[in-house]
């Protein structure tokens, strides 16, 4: 299998995957990889096709630096472009990019400080390792929106889009895949600690800067959880 191919079939099942998990929303929201080492040429969901559907041939190859995909008759939604196109074309090291509006990390982005607070393991996973973006200005579909994501976006791999959604980032669409499911079920502890009124035992840095760091040697967890959850989709 060729290395587009095996992208295809890792993308298309984390859009139907998502869509069992309940990450989707109608048939919007987008998840991308670069098939070209400068990150110039990308997979991308065409137009408004709902998640559960998407098999690996109907993905498009689509050219981070031609604009003229959005006059065709296939073309990803204008946000799509926007977010994607403009990720890919200026920040490569991003291989994969997935951005959706999981409720719970959604509803985390809608705070006045949606920082994930260090209460546990899965919580302090990402602490001091997410983005903000602040500058919500409704749907992603200007320029502008696309190069402001970039720059918040910086080097981090995860990135939490105020007022918005989430979006992961990796080497390979199981890592990125990973962190979302992560940060949802994350994101979901601390709103639920949050809801019991009680004060919270936020773990001290030292703790969670080590919890994170101890999160390092389990990355080979990615590559097995996906392969599972693959197998599912063909049950």
């Amino acid at each position: 299998m060729t290395r587009e191919a095996e992208l295809r079939e890792d993308l298309a099942a984390a859009f139907r995957l998502a869509a069992k998990l309940g990450w989707h929303e109608s048939v919007g929201n987008h998840f991308s990889a670069a098939v070209s080492d400068d990150g110039r040429h990308f997979l991308l969901n065409r137009k408004w096709q709902h998640f559960a559907t998407i098999q690996p041939d109907d993905l498009l190859l689509l050219d981070a630096e031609d604009a003229s995909v959005m006059d065709g008759p296939d073309a990803p939604d204008a946000s799509a472009w926007t977010i994607h196109g403009t990720i890919h074309r200026l920040a490569p090291a991003a291989r994969v990019v997935l951005h959706g509006h999981p409720v719970h990390s959604t509803a985390l982005a809608m705070l006045a400080d949606p920082v994930m607070k260090p209460l546990d393991n899965n919580t302090a996973r990402f602490f001091n390792r997410v983005a903000f973006d602040r500058g919500f200005g409704g749907i992603a579909d200007e320029a502008e929106e696309g190069l402001r994501l970039v720059r918040s976006l910086g080097n981090h791999k995860v990135m939490l889009m105020g007022n918005h959604g989430l979006l992961c980032t990796g080497n390979s669409v199981a890592e990125a895949f990973e962190d979302m499911y992560y940060f949802e079920r994350a994101a979901q502890t601390l709103l639920l600690a949050y809801a019991s009124g009680q004060p919270l035992a936020v773990l001290s840095d030292e703790i969670a800067e080590k919890t994170a760091l101890g999160w390092e040697p389990y990355r080979g967890m990615a590559d097995a959880h996906f392969a599972y959850l693959k197998s599912t989709l063909r049950d």
